[in-house]
């Protein structure tokens, strides 16, 4: 059950985190891997991972805003049986404090970029005869988070054009869906405590952990096994669903 051997699946900010352990996770259950980063050094370094641990994985440096770059990754990649839109940025702020600059990038990264490799990538789905997408949304896109204006907006349209993804292509066996995590302990989530609370780290991370009902963070590895779910065979009478993540965040928290 949930094996992936020989499908070949494109994992979008493979580089770290979350998308890290999604290629990991991929490549042991039989995928071949293609992992796209803005950062060369991360995402060659996760394919050296994946190699090592005797696994097929290729690194594909690539800015997921830039539609040109993107089109000529899936071009080199060819016909797929998996994408995973997990590339993102986040942002702190509210509707009267984010300016225009922090907005465009959110939405470039968060919006454009999705639309982008679905884009690229439903040709070479369709070429595999249908496939799986899995859309990476967020707690935030159902839920009020304090000072989440544009990461929260750009999270909406994540889900929204994962039921339009669903329904446009059922004809062409391409299953699409979406997970919503709540706090997921990741690198960003270190280098955000160390920025902006020093000295602090320690008590902040307790309290953002508090903040799921279930008490803790989620490890990128339990993202992971949701998303390989969705992408396998077993999950093969699911489409247009968003899988919320978050240790009952959404429905235990008010």
């Amino acid at each position: 059950m949930f094996e992936l051997t020989q499908k070949k699946a494109v994992i979008t900010g493979g580089g770290s985190g979350i998308g890290r352990a999604i290629a990991m996770l991929f490549a042991r259950q039989g995928a071949r891997v293609h992992i796209v980063d803005v950062s060369a050094g991360a995402c060659a370094s996760v394919a050296a991972e994946i190699h090592a641990a005797g696994g097929e994985a290729r690194a594909h440096p690539c800015d997921v805003t830039q539609q040109a770059a993107v089109q000529q990754v899936f071009a080199d990649i060819g016909p797929i049986d998996i994408l995973v839109n997990n590339a993102g940025v986040a942002h702190i702020g509210t509707a009267g404090n984010t300016c225009e600059a922090d907005f465009e990038r959110v939405m470039n990264v968060n919006v454009k970029g999705v639309y982008n490799c679905l884009h690229a990538a439903i040709p070479r789905l369709r070429e595999s005869g249908g496939g799986a997408i899995v859309n990476m949304a967020s707690v935030a896109a159902w839920v009020a988070v304090a000072e989440r204006f544009a990461y929260s907006a750009a999270k909406g349209a994540v889900t929204a054009m994962t039921l339009s993804v669903a329904k446009d292509y059922l004809q062409d066996h391409i299953r699409c869906n979406s997970i919503s995590p709540g706090r997921v302990h990741t690198p960003f989530v270190d280098g955000f405590l160390a920025r902006q609370y020093p000295g602090q780290e320690a008590q902040m991370f307790e309290r953002l952990s508090r903040t799921q009902p279930i008490g803790r963070m989620a490890q990128p590895d339990e993202v992971a096994a949701l998303a390989l779910y969705l992408c396998s065979d077993a999950a093969a009478f699911i489409t247009g669903s968003d899988y919320p993540i978050d240790g009952g965040f959404i429905t235990l928290n008010s």
